[in-house]
């Protein structure tokens, strides 16, 4: 008989389970504290369960436990970057930001990713698998356990495309904001997206107030399909559309991220196009830096045009921010970890990482 992953179970699939074992509601919610605020690594440390109930739980259940295999440090210590070792021996990458606001774990959705965004590390290798919702969860919590601090904020801007992975991310979305969990506010957790319009569709209907960002870094189809490939499946035309409806139905804005690379997109034409796209969409732009990849050809816009665009943008009405470049030193941006550990002379050397706009 397959043990089933207790923490991908949702907690009243949980309650459920214990029912069918004859067990009382309250030996579920001793068994779901354990898991989801304690982080137990196996059953024999619930020493309020029965004897002869932990080991009948240790026949039908399997617990999780990532490793930390390496972890890195920049800022002062504000900004922490984890390699988490699955059971299978895979790699994940987490981050942890200390901000003024709060403390926000930057979560991965698939070990690998397919989406082939050309200048992001992330997809090197092409996926590998999904994360489980229990693996989605553990990048939360083994952090709160290193740290003894509880998180504030989650982003779900790690390597993979959750809506690629799409049902594990709404469980995981579930979980984290029950509160018998760690138990996350929705309105503190932000899940980003390359354009898959239908995840986008399905994080509407879910009834939950998680924030969207989307990775549009193109103002035309044109120019999309050659950067984001995922836009030839769902072009701009349905992508907007998609965020005005996700605008409409959760009364929350979007948040359109657009990496700036040197010859590309970095145009006042192309600033132009963005804000014309744009138009009348309750959205907040973030311009980012570029992190380079050594066997990606892009470079990073020059500030002073950073600078240019945002200009541009914020005079055609646009609500903007430009992201400050953090964790360039051990590799924070999504993918890069991993792929120093998998291919070590991929990155650029420290020396040659673009300094904070």
């Amino acid at each position: 008989m397959r043990r089933m992953d207790a923490k991908s179970l949702s907690i009243d699939e949980i309650e459920s389970f214990f029912s069918g074992l004859g067990e009382p509601r309250f030996r579920a919610r001793q068994v779901v504290n354990w898991l989801f605020v304690k982080g137990a690594d196996n059953f024999d440390q619930m020493t309020n369960l029965p004897l002869g109930l932990r080991a009948r739980l240790a026949e039908l259940l399997t617990i999780t436990v990532p490793v930390i295999a390496a972890k890195r440090s920049t800022d002062g210590g504000l900004t922490v970057k984890y390699l988490f070792q699955l059971t299978d021996g895979e790699k994940i990458e987490t981050v942890l930001m200390h901000r003024p606001w709060g403390r926000t774990v930057c979560v991965s959705s698939q070990v690998g990713c397919r989406m082939g965004c050309r200048f992001c590390a992330s997809g090197k290798g092409g996926l590998i698998r999904n994360l489980s919702p229990g693996e989605l969860y553990d990048q939360v919590l083994f952090i709160q356990k290193d740290t003894g601090l509880r998180p504030s904020h989650i982003v779900l801007m790690g390597t993979g495309e959750p809506f690629d992975n799409l049902d594990n991310t709404l469980r995981f979305l579930r979980t984290i904001t029950h509160p018998a969990s760690i138990g996350i506010g929705a309105r503190h957790i932000t899940l980003s997206t390359c354009g898959v319009v239908p995840g986008i569709h399905a994080l509407a209907e879910l009834g939950l107030q998680v924030g969207l960002a989307v990775s549009i870094h193109a103002p035309n189809d044109r120019l999309r399909d050659r950067l984001v490939p995922v836009n030839r499946r769902y072009p701009l035309r349905s992508l907007i559309g998609a965020c005005r409806e996700f605008c409409g139905k959760t009364g929350r804005r979007v948040t359109f991220e657009y990496t700036l690379i040197a010859g590309e997109n970095d145009g006042a034409g192309e600033a132009r196009e963005l804000a014309e796209l744009l138009k009348g969409l309750s959205c907040h732009v973030n311009l980012i830096p570029l992190n380079r990849v050594t066997d990606r050809r892009f470079e990073a816009t020059p500030p002073e045009r950073v600078k240019l665009f945002k200009k541009i943008l914020e005079k055609e009405g646009l609500v903007v921010t430009t992201r400050r470049e953090v964790g360039g030193g051990i590799a924070a941006a999504c993918g890069q970890l991993r792929c120093n550990y998998r291919e070590p002379r991929l990155m650029v050397p420290k020396s040659d990482c673009r300094k904070p706009i």
